[in-house]
């Protein structure tokens, strides 16, 4: 998967000290992209200027409260917007403004967990919605990398389930749940309602509940079933470990009913 990139600036302020001929104190703000670059940078800055420099690093907009509220600084590094709002209100030189690099945002999950799938937007947009936990940049800090995170998960349409965590009739929240059984659009008769069970998964929730190849599940939880569509779409609403109320025609052409558990 490509990544999002944010664009991030330079700003010298008051002077530039790396041929300064007397040593100087210089005080740098940046935001936490550029923060390890200027932690590798300094020491050798320092060793072969005599300088000493000042670290001060926040989330952009963290750094835009400092400023607003009058901190002083001597370089500041801060993200695109950030740059031009302050040029825009007057307190920085335009001319000071240089290009420094772009930071990328992308995706890891840890040591343990199944690598996700992130081949196209539908893709990633199921894997972050079958995922117990997303954690990103909180973009109420003023973090940029959050604040365009939350941006993609509005564009997908998946902003308020990841919020809340909560499932919808069209959107699934956490691992795929499953009722154990095997079907098939192609073995749906017009004139059989319900769906065809073509396998019970042997110890499967099905099975256990008394579901056995060949029957017809007709409803769960008095909900009707029509198609294979219809039982994944009712099936998304619901967590690994509730129990369902089934009923269903076996293959001697009686009604049945009993309660399965669902696994994952």
């Amino acid at each position: 998967m490509s990544q999002s990139f944010i664009r991030v600036f330079v700003l010298v302020a008051v002077f530039l000290v790396s041929g300064a001929a007397s040593a100087a104190d210089i005080k740098l703000m940046t935001t936490g992209a550029f923060r390890p670059v200027a932690q590798d940078v300094i020491p050798n800055f320092e060793k072969q200027t005599g300088n000493k420099v000042t670290m001060v690093s926040d989330t952009a907009g963290g750094l835009m409260r400092r400023l607003s509220a009058g901190e002083t600084f001597d370089v500041l590094v801060l993200t695109s917007d950030g740059i031009d709002a302050l040029a825009d209100l007057g307190t920085l030189n335009a001319d000071s403004i240089a290009p420094l690099a772009r930071v990328g945002i992308g995706v890891a999950v840890s040591l343990d967990a199944t690598p996700p799938q992130l081949y196209s937007v539908e893709a990633f947009r199921d894997t972050l919605l079958k995922t117990r936990r997303v954690a990103y940049m909180d973009p109420r800090s003023g973090a940029t990398s959050g604040k365009a995170v939350a941006a993609i998960f509005q564009a997908l349409g998946i902003a308020d389930q990841i919020r809340s965590r909560a499932p919808s009739d069209t959107v699934h929240i956490g691992p795929p749940t499953l009722l154990g059984v095997g079907v098939a659009a192609g073995d749906q008769g017009a004139q059989v309602p319900g769906v065809v069970i073509r396998e019970a998964l042997r110890g499967g929730p099905a099975q256990a509940a008394g579901l056995v190849d060949g029957d017809v599940l007709t409803t769960i939880d008095g909900a009707p079933l029509d198609s294979a569509t219809a039982l994944t779409q009712i099936l998304d609403r619901h967590y690994p470990g509730d129990v369902i109320d089934l009923t269903w025609v076996d293959r001697s052409g009686q009604q049945r009913s009993g309660k399965a558990t669902l696994g994952s």
